[in-house]
């Protein structure tokens, strides 16, 4: 009787004792695979941080409702975007992935909620940090990954690496700092033109907000009204240099002047989320531009060539990593509310876990592209044309 008692404890625990070493049974596997979804909570209602205003007479919500089944999907992506950022690290030291690589880890509810507040009609533009926009514009990870290393199947045919990714309605990925925000003024211009109630999301960072180029795409959106969130996302360092030692102003969600300006929690995906509507319905009023700054965290340094402990401490890293990462955010949020399980998350993880493997394996076996796809695509829709290659005897094909 005892012996029994103590099995069906062992169940309820989740734990049974094999040669001394705690596992999960069976039986508790069988009784959490039972557990049905009405056991869970299925929607909640979160507080989050208040954003800062300027010229606004009132900002996004404080309360951002969310369903579990957002939640879960919220938690996937950036679980996936990271471990995809960790493999790409990975590669990247074993000099399969070469020449500029900037990861996106510690960032990643900016991605995720910024195309949570949009939908896939609107349009989008970034920096060279373009990893996590890519994944979250629709691209699959293995072509991101294979895209790194330079392969055929990558999603710009091997050709691009990290900084020129493309997809539908995304534009890159752009390796001139600042060189995006004109482009983005100038997809808002096609929207308001085309009167199809789009907007584009143009993003770009700290570094890069003091750049001539940005205040005359300010100027230029607000004079014309045109539907564009100019984005501002403040990782607190433009490559080694900590915002104050570059910026005489470092309110970047009042750099617009007579533009409206909201600075958001960037590390909260909720927080971002709202305020992406909150700008877009703008935008879609007819108002013309608003800007956001998310104030966020890169865990890695600027680039891979960056260590990124020469200007800021290893202490200061773990802190935000204890204190504010997004993806522990949400997750303790989940559980904390009885919208998900631990065991869920544990699950989900071993998924991410495999699908990144499996897409490493195919970033590493694909082909690389041959010398004669090399001057393809230099146009859209035009017929074949000769180029010429590194000597005018060397002839190349260019076919759209």
């Amino acid at each position: 009787m005892q012996n029994m008692l103590t099995l069906i404890s062992n169940v309820f625990r989740g734990t049974a004792s094999k040669n001394g070493v705690q596992t999960v049974s069976e039986g508790a596997r069988a009784v959490v695979s039972t557990r049905s979804y009405a056991d869970f909570t299925p929607q909640a209602t979160f507080d989050t941080k208040k954003c800062e205003l300027h010229r606004l007479d009132h900002g996004p919500p404080q309360q951002a409702v969310l369903t579990r089944e957002q939640g879960l999907q919220y938690y996937r992506t950036m679980q996936t975007m990271r471990r995809m950022e960790l493999k790409a690290d990975q590669l990247y030291k074993q000099r399969i992935i070469r020449g500029f690589c900037h990861l996106y880890d510690g960032q990643e509810a900016c991605a995720v909620g910024i195309e949570a507040g949009i939908t896939r009609e609107d349009h989008l533009i970034t920096a060279y940090r373009t990893h996590g926009y890519t994944m979250t514009r629709g691209v699959s990870v293995k072509e991101i990954l294979a895209e790194l290393t330079g392969r055929r199947g990558g999603v710009t045919k091997g050709k691009g690496g990290s900084m020129h990714m493309y997809g539908k309605n995304f534009y890159g990925g752009n390796g001139i700092v600042g060189a995006q925000v004109p482009l983005g003024a100038g997809v808002a211009l096609a929207c308001q033109y085309q009167g199809n109630n789009q907007v584009c999301v143009t993003l770009y960072g700290d570094g890069a907000a003091n750049q001539g180029q940005v205040f005359e795409s300010f100027n230029m959106a607000a004079l014309w009204k045109l539907p564009c969130i100019f984005i501002c996302e403040n990782n607190q360092y433009g490559m080694g240099t900590s915002m104050e030692r570059a910026s005489a102003s470092t309110e970047y969600y009042k750099r617009g002047d007579y533009i409206p300006g909201i600075r958001v929690d960037g590390m909260d995906v909720l927080c971002v989320r709202e305020a992406t509507k909150f700008a877009a319905d703008h935008c879609r009023s007819g108002k013309g531009p608003i800007l956001m700054e998310l104030q966020t965290y890169r865990y890695h340094g600027h680039s891979m060539s960056d260590p990124g402990v020469s200007y800021r401490t290893r202490e200061e890293i773990q802190e935000v990593r204890s204190k504010s990462d997004p993806i522990s955010m949400l997750k303790d949020r989940l559980v904390s509310h009885n919208m998900a399980s631990v065991e869920e998350f544990k699950e989900m993880d071993i998924e991410i876990r495999k699908e990144i493997e499996d897409a490493a394996q195919f970033a590493t076996s694909d082909p690389e592209p041959p010398l004669e796809d090399l001057c393809d695509h230099i146009f859209y829709n035009e017929g074949p044309i000769e180029v010429r290659g590194t000597n005018p005897w060397t002839k190349l094909k260019s076919r759209s």
